[in-house]
């Protein structure tokens, strides 16, 4: 347990360096840099409900195939 919190702590150490030595080596001002980064994350964002949307209408044509492939069970 104590190799996993010390990996868990040098992981979060080493994520919080690189972190900060991206915003100090960043080549845009703070505000430019904001609405680059709000711009990126509103364009993945758009992209991943765009994936969604088109997955969940495959999956529902391939279950209505499916469904309309099915035996009827009379009883």
């Amino acid at each position: 347990m104590r190799r996993f919190t010390t990996f868990i702590a040098g992981a979060f150490c080493g994520a919080l360096v690189g972190a900060v030595t991206a915003l100090l080596l960043a080549p845009y001002a703070g505000e430019e840099l904001r609405a680059r980064t709000r711009d990126r994350i509103d364009t993945f964002r758009d992209e991943v409900r765009e994936a969604y949307a088109t997955r969940v209408a495959q999956l529902e044509a391939e279950l209505a195939a499916l469904r309309s492939r099915a035996p009827v069970k009379e009883e």
